[in-house]
């Protein structure tokens, strides 16, 4: 922005003359009124005054520097006075007069001089002029330097403070990465010491498990002893009471009328006995027929779902296992030829199981070797030796199991996967294995309780034959049959195998008794049958199934495994009815619970 302020007087003689002509021209002062003009070297002649033109340039050569000097003089000494006074003696309006020539002259010449006296370069503006441009190029490079001055310190700033956040962000990162590797250290210790205190714990629980297992086997042991004790001793007393009739006749009538006493005693405990087992008879006929009359209403449904009692199975099965017997294995064992092949057959089967380790190399290749036994390459076996080997291939798994697993429980697991192998290769192999299993283990396979009759709805011809379909074998350590601890550890060996085989993801479609579906119905059929429950082997094999599939079963069914589990918790620590447990008050059954609720323990966990 550019202000008008007014200038001061100049001591300049030449400012002071442009302002006496500029107060002349704009003003009016007559200052040269006293003297005529004359001619100016800068106007023009004029022919009208010719004559009086030249006498104006003649006194104008003689007094023109005069006039000059005397105009500045007073211009410089009079100026502020006369100008003061011809103000004060302007009208607003001034009259129009007519001008002469001369005048018009005189004008013209002022004007002109006026113009040369604007067009005059002042050496003092223009020293005032180049200053400020000198002053303003100074200032505005010391500006510039300054500015880059400041933007340098600024840069320097900002990378010391880069280098410095840098600095830090790494000694951060440095200190964030050690207190990591601190904390994962103090994970894998806490992890390593949770883990030894689990295995700790899980070895006390093993330890307090085999000392009950102990303890009990002691009371048994002593129990039996004392049983044995009572035994002799009243042999003994009757002995001696033998011996006292002998020598004193006298004590006949008292001896007899003991004996006497002693028959009507066996009489009414016979007699209680028979009256208890009516009983007991007339309950199971009761329960039977309830249970007769359920399944007469459930039937239409099971129709419909394709979903059948186990009654139904296990008749199919012992039927299927029958016909085996009387069909195929009788007709080969009855013609020599077929005989022999079948047998040669045979041998070769029974030292392969033998070799079968948890090695998959070993599994693949003995199941291969046992396919071609029964599917030969050179061609294919006629039906009825082909039956058969099926059947030996079926029983030599089984008898394997039986002697192996009874001792190392992980042995299972080849002997299902070569089972597992052969179910999806070999035709008519499931019918035959189920047959086989049923044959070992009778009913628990189903699971049944195995009633008193057969699978036609007949009576069994003798009581071996129905102890032998209920899966009791002799006992191997001498005559009769096998004790409890033996048939349960027998049957459950077999069950493993079954759990196992079970367990595995099948390649295609499989039979419905060796799919995992089934391993839901084996224990909805084990808690839904109070004979099943009152069996001393029930728990051993609810433990079986429990350590073999039971987490894998939580995954599978979830919270309906849970309940299932919690049915079976309840049967195993207080029973669905009064002292009613599961497997009964044996000794046998209680270190089987107690191995029931440790998986139980361990599913939940």
């Amino acid at each position: 922005m550019r202000f008008g302020v007014p200038r001061s007087y100049s001591p300049s003689p030449e400012r002071r003359f442009v302002l006496l002509i500029y107060s002349v021209k704009v003003i009016g002062l007559d200052i040269v009124s006293r003297k005529p003009r004359h001619s100016s070297t800068f106007g023009l002649q004029s022919d009208s005054d010719s004559e009086d033109y030249d006498v104006v340039v003649d006194s104008s050569d003689t007094s023109e520097s005069e006039d000059e000097v005397s105009i500045a003089s007073a211009a410089s000494s009079e100026s502020s006075f006369i100008l003061s006074m011809n103000i004060s003696k302007m009208s607003l309006r001034p009259e129009r007069t007519r001008q002469t020539p001369v005048e018009d002259r005189h004008l013209e010449d002022t004007i002109a001089a006026i113009r040369l006296r604007t067009r005059h370069h002042d050496p003092y503006e223009e020293w005032e002029k180049q200053t400020r441009k000198d002053a303003f190029r100074t200032a505005k490079k010391q500006f510039s330097l300054l500015q880059t001055s400041k933007l340098d310190e600024q840069e320097k700033v900002r990378l010391q403070e880069q280098q410095r956040l840098a600095a830090i962000q790494s000694q951060q990162n440095a200190e964030l990465q050690k207190k990591l590797a601190a904390l994962k250290q103090q994970q894998l210790q806490a992890e390593n010491e949770l883990r030894s205190r689990w295995q700790i714990r899980e070895q006390e629980l093993w330890n307090r498990v085999e000392a009950s297992i102990k303890l009990e086997e002691e009371k048994l042991a002593r129990k039996l002893e004392a049983e044995r004790q009572a035994r002799d001793a009243e042999e003994k007393k009757r002995k001696a009471e033998e011996l006292k009739r002998r020598l004193a006749e006298e004590k006949r009538l008292q001896e007899e009328t003991a004996k006497q006493q002693e028959e009507e005693r066996k009489k009414k405990e016979e007699e209680e006995k028979q009256r208890q087992e009516k009983e007991l008879e007339e309950k199971m006929k009761k329960l039977e027929e309830e249970r007769e009359r359920r399944l007469d209403e459930e039937r239409g449904l099971r129709d419909k779902l394709d979903f059948y009692p186990p009654e139904n199975d296990w008749r199919a099965v012992r039927a299927n296992l029958l016909q085996l017997k009387m069909g195929p294995i009788a007709a080969t064992k009855s013609n020599k030829a077929d005989k022999s092949e079948w047998l040669k057959l045979r041998r070769q089967i029974v030292p392969k199981i033998g070799q079968l380790t948890n090695d998959p190399v070993a599994i693949q290749r003995i199941t291969q070797q046992l396919i071609e036994i029964a599917r030969p390459p050179t061609g294919a076996l006629r039906p009825m030796i082909y039956a058969t080997v099926l059947g030996s291939i079926a029983k030599a798994i089984l008898l394997q199991a039986e002697t192996e697993v009874t001792a190392e429980k992980n042995s299972a697991i080849p002997l299902a996967h070569v089972a597992h192998a052969l179910l999806d290769s070999l035709e008519h192999f499931p019918e035959i294995f189920l047959g086989r299993l049923v044959q070992r283990c009778g009913g628990w396979p189903i699971p049944i309780f195995v009633g008193d009759k057969d699978h036609e709805k007949n009576p069994w011809t003798s009581k071996e034959e129905r102890i032998k379909a209920a899966g009791y074998r002799k006992s191997e350590s001498g005559e009769g049959l096998e004790s409890a601890a033996e048939h349960s550890n027998r049957i459950s060996a077999i069950m493993r195998v079954y759990f196992h085989i079970l367990k595995i993801p099948p390649k295609q479609p499989q039979n419905v008794y060796f799919a995992l579906p089934r391993y839901w119905t084996w224990f909805a059929r084990v808690v839904s049958d109070f004979r099943l429950l009152a069996d001393p082997i029930a728990p051993q094999l609810i433990y079986t199934g429990l350590d073999v599939l039971g987490k894998e079963a939580k995954m599978v069914w979830g919270q309906q495994w849970i309940k299932m589990l919690a049915l079976l918790h309840e049967g195993l620590t207080s029973g669905y009815q009064p002292d009613h447990l599961i497997g009964g008050n044996s000794a046998e059954s209680a270190a089987s619970r107690s191995r029931a609720l440790l998986s139980l323990e361990t599913i939940m966990t």
